[in-house]
């Protein structure tokens, strides 16, 4: 079901668009946790290492295409918002010719250079092929990622947020059972949890695009609209690719800091594995508002209806500042526990290191909400530059922590990586966002 978002109570609507997203995320972050489980229950804290010691690079790719999907769609929700159908499904189609393209690419790159960048992080040689054998797989598995968040992103932008859950949902029980299969029937080791993925994300983009196609009306071509259009193109990779490389610049810090926490060896590796899977769990709520906020702030924007998209903001806010108390307390008070997931009771200093990760981080949860709502809310509006800007306060926050409290607080300076990138984003992205609000009023003569 399509959803207007430029009318009606901004709350109401948030909630309503935000919550079938986050139960799609929190599954998607559950089939991550599994992999992560059997792996370090099955193969031992040095494959779980190995395979979180691939985070980072995991990030600046991945994340890459599934920005590069997301900006693709605001076009989309803008064209939505205005009622302007032909030219919504103009910018439909030139999005799939894009995404063949920029996966074939991004493939190809990936795969090739991926011994080479793992050497260039200090991966540990007792951890190195782990670390390969899995996140090689992943990369060949690229196209899945595009096909995935090309259509999902098209079903969002037009106020669905439900029926990509439902295949996410398929997608997980499928990479579950796979998993098991894979790592502990046909003994694959750590290559099975990649192609467990990749299988499962293949399933689940097929499906939700044959949906898609039969569902929608307003997604079905008229005679001249399946065609490439050099201006349609241009303003997609406007948008698509500066929200990828919001990712991948964040990334960037991500790595720095990654090739500096391999030099404290495969312990601290594989508490930052443990703790990063949790706390990417918990802040499955924010990633929904952001994506919720992105599809508000397109469709308002299309609508040329400026004051509602800072009452969204505002709700967004009082949502996530809400949920951030409540996951410090649980995390403070079950952190130790939840950390049994991924070791042995006897690792008791990984428990212990992942404990302290965790609270940490979510002590800052406010700050990180407030990035995702924000940033992807000026991205929905159509300043997707300023959202790059702002990966790039991340990435100088991280890559100052890598080389100035890792190593001299070790572990413990690498822990507060991600509070200081995240403070550091928000410095900008406030004082962004009245801007770009203000551009908006002068562009349409409002005020």
């Amino acid at each position: 079901m399509v959803r207007d978002m430029t009318k009606g109570s901004p709350m109401k609507l948030i909630l309503g668009f935000s919550i079938p997203l986050l139960f799609g995320m929190l599954f998607q972050q559950f089939y991550n946790l599994v992999d992560t489980m059997i792996v370090g229950k099955t193969l031992g804290v040095e494959a779980l290492a190995g395979v979180g010691a691939t985070g980072s690079i995991n990030f600046m790719i991945i994340g890459f295409c599934m920005g590069v999907c997301g900006g693709f769609a605001i076009p989309i929700a803008q064209q939505f918002g205005a009622g302007r159908y032909s030219e919504l499904r103009k910018y439909v189609y030139n999005s799939y010719i894009l995404s063949i393209v920029f996966s074939i690419v991004l493939t190809i790159l990936s795969v090739v250079f991926t011994q080479s960048i793992l050497r260039l992080m200090k991966t540990p040689d007792n951890i190195f092929w782990h670390s390969y054998n899995y996140i090689v797989i992943i990369f060949a598995g690229i196209p899945t990622v595009f096909l995935y968040n090309i259509v999902s992103s098209i079903i969002r932008a037009l106020g669905d947020s439900k029926t990509p859950v439902i295949f996410l949902v398929l997608s997980a029980v499928m990479n579950i059972f796979l998993d098991i299969w894979f790592i502990t029937g046909l003994k694959m080791g750590v290559a099975g949890a990649a192609w467990a993925t990749d299988i499962s994300q293949f399933v689940s983009g097929l499906l939700c695009l044959i949906y898609m196609n039969k569902k929608y009306d307003v997604l079905k071509f008229q005679k001249g609209e399946k065609q490439i259009h050099r201006q349609h193109a241009i303003n997609l990779i406007v948008n698509g690719v500066p929200m990828g490389l919001q990712y991948s610049i964040t990334a960037i810090g991500s790595v720095i800091l990654q090739t500096s926490v391999n030099t404290l060896g495969s312990v601290s590796v594989a508490a930052m594995t443990a703790g990063s899977k949790l706390q990417m769990f918990f802040a499955c709520p924010f990633d929904a508002l952001g994506s919720t906020m992105a599809t508000y702030g397109g469709q308002n924007a299309g609508a040329k209806e400026v004051d509602r998209i800072g009452a969204g903001i505002r709700a967004a806010v009082i949502v996530g500042s809400v949920y951030s108390i409540a996951a410090l307390v649980v995390q403070y008070l079950f952190g130790s526990y939840i950390a049994l997931l991924f070791v042995d009771a006897s690792e008791t200093q990984v428990i212990a290191m992942t404990h302290t990760f965790l609270i940490v981080n979510a002590l800052f949860f406010i700050p990180l909400a407030l990035v995702n709502i924000i940033r992807f809310c000026i991205q929905g509006m159509g300043f997707a530059g300023f959202a790059v800007l702002a990966g790039v306060f991340e990435m100088v926050a991280r890559t100052v922590v890598a080389f100035t409290l890792v190593p001299v607080f070790r572990f413990n300076g690498a822990c507060m990586a991600n509070p200081c990138a995240w403070v550091a984003a928000d410095i900008f992205l406030i004082p962004a966002f009245i801007y770009c609000s203000r551009r908006l009023k002068k562009r349409f003569g409002i005020g």
